[in-house]
């Protein structure tokens, strides 16, 4: 803890040296890749050790290298706190407060002038935002580090000259402090115009080549730059991305891929023409993939329904459900026991292409799949007045008086419970 006018502020955990347990001062690191402040590691090596303190490794090398990263990191958050360095001597009056000059564009010269390992600087980075909500916020609010970090990932527009590692680290960077960003309009802009296509370019490369946390990070910073019809559509129409999204669907991936993957798909999808887009990139047989399968989660179906009913609302996205038999029949197992959301977007999907637009198609494989049944039975259970007004304007489609079938039905099926 550092003591400041008597109140405790934390201190980062990779700002304190591991030998003093201070603020380090001039962190240097040893060949070990671990870092400490220069006068702890120096008293041990005078002492005639020759190992690390903290790993116990023996050196090949005492020499060592100034992490010029984390000391400009320790300064930003000092002079963020208005404290003074450690064993400083102020000449200032004890009644006037310390302000130090401001810093000179710091976090530009961390990512611009990194040391010679620019993904172990990044990564310390993804570290200290992992760390606490304060940390996250710290780095969104510091002047100019956030365009940096866009400026870095829109870098270059040819894909070989791109270190992914290093992208991965920024994406997540990004990612973790991007609820804390303030104008999430200005962060699109930044990220979609002068340097847009590229910083999209960057983000299509992690999603296909990235690891599972960084292609997560990829799809949660597309959803957060997703403000606007505008943004939706530049970014739908980045040539291969709609596709990408939906291959990180598949049922191989890990789930939590898949449920961030559908998550931008339902942030980018509210504009028709990305709806239309969607349709063609072969969005319909994909989602009915996953419907029918038994290991999809409770939230990946939702999301995959929410996608269904949202390019239900297009001529295209109707066609496509109609003449896929099994996309119908498989919206018609989920309309119970999944859950409340899942089933209102089944309903939704099957009252739009069945009622509202009278697909024929669609109402022959509803009844194929015994969804008559199922709607009656919904309409027994606790769903809301939304849903059974819906599942009442289907039973029409069928011709059936609602009423007295669902009298037919209620000594022999109330046994059943659909949630």
């Amino acid at each position: 803890m550092v003591r400041d006018d008597d109140q405790y502020i934390p201190v980062p955990s990779i700002f304190r040296c591991p030998i003093s347990l201070d603020v380090m001062e001039s962190p240097v690191s040893l060949c070990t890749g671990v870092t400490y402040d220069r006068s702890s590691i120096q008293r041990w090596l005078d002492d005639g050790n020759n190992t690390c303190p903290t790993t116990m490794q023996l050196l090949h090398t005492k020499d060592l290298l100034p992490n010029r990263t984390l000391q400009r990191l320790i300064r930003i958050w000092s002079d963020s706190l208005h404290l003074p360095p450690r064993n400083s001597i102020s000449s200032s009056p004890p009644s006037s407060p310390l302000q130090p000059p401001p810093p000179k564009d710091p976090l530009r010269h961390l990512i611009h002038h990194m040391d010679a390992d620019p993904f172990d600087s990044l990564s310390k980075i993804v570290r200290f935002a992992r760390e606490s909500d304060d940390n996250r916020k710290f780095l969104a609010e510091s002047d100019g580090f956030i365009l940096v970090l866009v400026e870095y990932l829109g870098g270059s527009s040819n894909d070989e000259d791109k270190n992914i590692d290093v992208l991965e680290q920024v994406v997540m960077i990004i990612d973790l402090v991007k609820d804390e960003i303030q104008d999430r309009e200005e962060l699109s802009r930044w990220m979609l115009k002068k340097t847009g296509r590229d910083c999209l370019a960057s983000l299509l490369l992690i999603a296909q080549h990235g690891h599972v946390n960084s292609r997560i990070a990829s799809a949660g910073v597309l959803e957060s730059i997703s403000v606007n019809a505008e943004a939706k559509i530049l970014i739908a129409e980045k040539d291969g991305f709609l596709h990408q999204l939906l291959k990180s669907t598949a049922r191989e991936k890990d789930p939590t891929v898949i449920e961030a993957s559908l998550s931008c798909l339902i942030a980018l999808s509210t504009p028709k023409r990305v709806k239309v887009r969607l349709v063609y990139s072969g969005a319909v047989k994909q989602l009915s993939k996953l419907l029918w399968d038994p290991n999809s989660t409770t939230a990946t179906v939702e999301k995959a329904l929410k996608v269904l009913e949202t390019v239900s609302s297009v001529k295209e996205g109707r066609g496509k459900i109609c003449e896929d038999g099994k996309c119908v029949s498989g919206i018609v197992q989920r309309l119970l026991k999944v859950s409340s959301a899942a089933t209102e977007h089944a309903v939704t999907i099957l009252w739009s292409v069945c009622y509202l637009f009278k697909e024929r198609a669609a109402q022959e494989a509803v009844g194929r799949a015994n969804g008559l049944t199922r709607i009656l039975l919904l309409m027994q259970s606790n769903c809301s007045p939304a849903v059974r007004q819906m599942c009442a304007d289907l039973l029409k489609i069928f011709h059936v008086n609602s009423k007295s079938v669902i009298i037919c039905y209620d000594t022999k099926t109330t046994h059943i419970m659909p949630f």
